[in-house]
This record gives C-alpha cells, sequence and structure tokens, in this order.
C-alpha cells in the first residue's frame, strides 16, 4: 500500500479520515493528490497534510489532474455528482485503476457504467467515527475486482476503524446500521441530556453524565464482549429503579420502532440506486 499513487475527490470529513489514515498507514504525502471544493480548504489540506490539492471551483479540470496516474481513486463526493465527476475524469483514468465509493446508495454496476472496462470498482460504507480512528467500515467488491485490490481496500479502512467484507446486497442494510447508526445514537443522547436537564440538572452537568454514560457503557460492552442482554439484566436490579424505567421502554415497543426506522433508511438507498441509474 505504501507505494500506491492515490487520488481523494472530493476531500471533505470522511474523505480527510480516510486520507489521515492513508497516511498513518505509511503512504508518502507526494504519492496523494486530493481535490475540494473551495481553494481554502484545497490549501488547508496542502498545508497540514503535505499533500498536492486543488480546488474545483478555481480550477475546472482540478479532479482530472487529481486522478491522472493514480492507481487508487477515492470517490468522496455526494452521490448526486458521482456519474458526472466519473464521465469527467473516465478518460484520464488508468486502465488498472482501482475506485473506491464511498457514496451512499451508488451500485458498482452503475460506476462500472461510467468507466473504462478494465477499471475495477469497489463500494466502501464507512461511519463517522473513523473521523477518530473508530469507524465500522463495510466493503463490497464489484464485479471487475481481484482478491489482491480488495485486500488493499480493506488494508485501506482498517486505518481508521473496523471493516467487514460483505456481498453488495447487502451494503444499503449496512448502512441503515452502521453508517446511519451514529446519528440514532447521538439523537438518543440528545433526549437523554434534556432528560437530565428537566431533573434539574445543568446542560453541563447532563452532557457529561450522559456521554461518559454511553461511552462507558460502550466500552464494557466491548471489553467484555458479553450479550448486552446479559449487561442491562445486571443493571437491572428486581423490582428497582431501572427495572420500571426498562419497563416505560418496553411499552413503548422500541424493537418496531428500530425495525421501521432502519427499513426506512433502506428504502431511501433502494431509491437513490433507482435514481442514479
Amino acid at each position: 500500500m505504501q507505494e500506491t499513487t492515490v487520488a481523494i475527490l472530493g476531500c471533505g470529513s470522511m474523505g480527510t479520515a480516510i486520507l489521515s489514515g492513508m497516511l498513518h498507514h505509511g503512504i508518502n504525502p507526494t504519492q496523494v493528490k486530493v481535490t475540494a471544493k473551495r481553494t481554502e480548504s484545497a490549501e488547508a489540506l496542502a498545508k497540514k497534510h503535505k499533500v498536492t490539492a486543488y480546488a474545483t471551483e478555481y480550477q475546472p479540470n482540478a479532479n482530472n489532474l487529481a486522478v491522472e496516474g493514480a492507481q487508487l481513486v477515492l470517490l468522496a463526493v455526494k452521490p448526486a455528482y458521482i456519474t458526472e465527476v466519473l464521465d469527467q475524469v473516465s478518460s484520464v483514468l488508468r486502465e488498472d485503476a482501482l475506485i473506491v465509493s464511498v457514496a451512499a446508495g451508488v451500485t458498482t454496476e452503475t460506476i462500472e457504467q461510467h468507466v473504462p472496462k478494465g477499471v475495477a470498482v469497489v463500494r466502501a460504507m464507512p461511519n463517522t467515527p473513523a473521523l477518530i480512528g473508530k469507524g465500522v467500515t463495510g466493503i463490497s467488491a464489484g464485479s471487475r475486482v481481484s482478491q489482491e485490490q480488495l485486500a488493499l481496500v480493506d488494508e485501506l479502512f482498517s486505518a481508521v476503524g473496523k471493516t467487514l467484507v460483505i456481498p453488495e446486497e447487502q451494503i444499503d442494510a449496512l448502512s441503515t446500521i452502521s453508517g446511519s447508526g451514529p446519528a440514532y445514537v447521538f439523537f438518543f443522547i440528545e433526549e437523554f441530556i434534556k432528560a437530565a436537564m428537566a431533573l434539574g440538572f445543568s446542560q453541563e452537568e447532563a452532557y457529561l453524565m450522559v456521554s461518559e454514560t454511553f461511552l462507558g457503557a460502550a466500552a464494557l460492552l466491548v471489553k467484555t464482549q458479553a450479550d448486552p442482554a446479559d449487561l442491562r439484566r445486571q443493571v437491572t436490579s428486581p423490582n428497582g429503579t431501572t427495572m420500571k424505567a426498562v419497563a416505560v421502554m418496553e411499552e413503548a415497543n422500541l424493537d418496531e420502532l428500530f425495525i421501521k426506522a432502519t427499513s426506512a433508511a433502506l428504502a431511501r438507498a433502494k431509491e437513490i440506486a433507482q435514481e442514479m441509474k
């Protein structure tokens, strides 16, 4: 991986997280070219990471400049712009290039239709904790991907967290769990903080209690590798305060709510895939 030449198109928060992981993994920054929308963003990337950076608002051919000669091309632009960008850079892609897309809902088949026949495509679905090296990334190979190329992508995303190599028909479902999952957790934290404040705690006190409780509970789960139901029962004394609270949550049919929510996210992912065809 250290000798791989890389282009990152749309180097925003996620692209930058992956870039940091690459550099930490030993890739020479002189082998990396990135694009960002704004000039100040490109300049900041170049200054901080010592990579070559282009701004699309200033250089209309910025993506082409980044892609030319790259062995690995990371597509980190928004799903709506994927085919437009691919059509733009297709003529300068290496015949043996490997494209890795982190765009939700855009299939490898769709991407393959917009690039030369020798170009391999992998879909990856990281989540935002990749920004601190705690991500979970689903990886799915397109029809042209070799085992060596798949291993390269797995190595790449292992630098920013854990990976799961799965069939592409599961990648959208994965996105509803680990991809969107941080938003669900933050939503619960928001509401938990509000509940704490309603009990008379200040916002700072509530934030501390809730954030550290979520962090500690997650760390305990990972450390022990225990069944979460067993850990919950350890906290839930018979006829105690926790038991009363859990009973209220059970009455709300949270199991059905989670299925309904993730099903809605999956339906939207499939809509995006249809829109891109």
